[in-house]
């Protein structure tokens, strides 16, 4: 791959600045490979072209005319359609939504664009985020760039997709229960959840909860720094928004070797495949001669489970309510069952999910006191097939819920403690493996740092590198929008 859409966005960016590569060249190119594949994967669901095409001519003006430039300037980025984007339809997966066009940016999507990034588009993603699989009834399903048959993940499963196949050198992503991560462990790129309040969201209807936060999604760990840089920051309407603790941007090397390491295949009692299994102690074991000492340990998550199903049911009640009541018909069966669960919740449930919302938070607290970073596998199972709303078991063990496969996330989401995926290769079914890399509080720079460290080590390896689809093949792939079930929940 030599086209200028396969740069990282650091290079591409640079050589922008250089006045080696037009902004121009580089969203033909994207738009080029979003014309090859985007087809068969449905990453991409809304382009402003025309937008995209002025805003990359001024980029290029600016650099001829020998101006400051952003950290993004001349990148297109694809935003996840939760974000809102002015002038271009922001639907959050729902009929209910089908033709809003919003006035203004989001935060998130204003940061970008004033860093100089430009906004080609908006990527797929389920219903208002609800569920890890992106399936909607606007924009239908998204595919997985290294097998369409099977799931993204979700909720920021065409952000995945979409830097998987380098349509985009960068694109924006959210996580409650992983849904950033379980993507970018899907797809084989990189997708970081910073620690609580570091990218501020002010219009988050629960402004003291840290369930839901934003963050960078890109094909290298440097990428994700530079986008961090640029998203993260307070604001004062975000009471819990909080300035990082080191700066990522640029990111300081580090030495494995002085650092003591923590390895956990399931925490204890999350839903596990016993191939997921295996490939984390394979990775594990690769890693751990690496650092200064290496042993099995997890924190505490007993009532996690429970915890984070009442505190994110809080969420959707508070959100979703009104919907389900007024239109259930434009509402989808992720919505409807997840508002129905909250209806039947108690104070005393919500107030037994803080106590051990808590106790988790100390559990890890404690835990980090001893090490300097847990690695774990991102999800416990292998993609499985987009039709599959949710799985019901995991190795023939029941889930508990339609979320319960995601433990592996949630755990950390709970202690809002900043975690990435980082792709390792392939696991036995020749899907890509996503190796979590969580750190302590305040740890954000920490776990970019040695999320680096071990994607130099194993750059261009081919058993623990990041994998590639083949573009090719998509490209001669059928359309997924003809695939039976494609747009809604039959």
């Amino acid at each position: 791959m030599t086209e200028p859409c396969d740069l990282t966005a650091r290079t591409a960016r640079a050589l922008i600045g250089r006045r080696q590569l037009s902004p121009r060249e580089l969203l033909e190119s994207c738009l080029a490979r979003i014309e090859a594949v985007n087809p068969a994967v449905n990453a991409f669901v809304a382009l402003d072209v025309d937008g995209a095409r002025a805003a990359a001519q001024a980029a290029e003006a600016a650099v001829m005319r020998g101006e400051a430039l952003g950290a993004l300037h001349g990148l297109p980025i694809g935003v996840k359609d939760l974000e809102e984007t002015a002038g271009l339809r922001s639907t959050f997966g729902s009929p209910i939504f089908a033709n809003h066009v919003p006035k203004q940016d989001y935060l998130t999507v204003a940061r970008l664009r004033a860093a100089g990034a430009i906004i080609l588009g908006k990527t797929n993603t389920p219903e208002f985020g609800l569920g890890a699989n992106t399936r909607n009834r606007v924009y239908g399903a998204t595919g997985n760039p290294f097998n369409p048959a099977l799931s993204a993940a979700g909720s920021s499963g065409g952000s995945a997709a979409a830097l998987a196949c380098h349509m985009v050198p960068l694109c924006t992503g959210s996580d409650m229960g992983g849904s950033l991560r379980n993507p970018a462990s899907f797809c084989g790129i990189i997708g970081m959840r910073p620690g609580a309040g570091i990218i501020a969201a002010p219009h988050r209807a629960h402004g003291w909860s840290h369930l839901s936060s934003y963050g960078p999604m890109g094909r290298d760990v440097a990428d994700v720094a530079l986008m961090l840089s640029v998203m993260a920051g307070e604001d004062g309407r975000d009471p819990i928004s909080r300035p990082l603790s080191a700066p990522v941007e640029p990111l300081p090397p580090i030495d494995l070797a002085s650092l003591r390491l923590a390895f956990t295949e399931d925490f204890g009692q999350a839903p596990s495949e016993a191939a997921i299994r295996a490939a984390f102690r394979a990775r594990a074991a690769a890693l751990a001669p690496m650092f200064a000492r290496a042993v099995a340990a997890h924190p505490d998550c007993t009532g996690g489970d429970a915890a984070f199903q009442v505190l994110r049911a809080v969420g959707v009640m508070s959100a979703h309510d009104a919907k389900v009541r007024e239109r259930p018909a434009d509402c989808g069966p992720n919505v409807i069952a997840n508002v129905e669960e909250a209806r039947g919740y108690t104070l005393g449930d919500v107030a037994a999910a803080q106590a051990a919302q808590q106790r988790l938070y100390l559990s890890f607290q404690q835990f980090f006191a001893e090490h300097d970073v847990l690695i774990a596998p991102t999800v416990g199972i292998s993609p499985r097939p987009w039709r599959e709303l949710f799985p019901a078991e995991v190795d023939g063990r029941p889930m508990q819920s339609y979320i319960h496969w995601l433990a592996m996330v949630y755990y950390v989401t709970l202690s809002g403690h900043p975690a990435l995926s980082l792709p390792m290769g392939l696991d036995a079914n020749g899907m890509p493996f996503g190796l979590q890399i969580i750190g302590p509080r305040g740890g954000d720079a920490l776990v970019l740092r040695v999320a680096a460290a071990v994607e130099a080590a194993f750059v261009g390896d081919a058993e623990f590198g990041r994998p590639l689809p083949n573009l090719g093949a998509l490209g001669q792939s059928a359309p997924l929008r003809e695939a039976e079930g494609f747009l809604g929940f039959a």
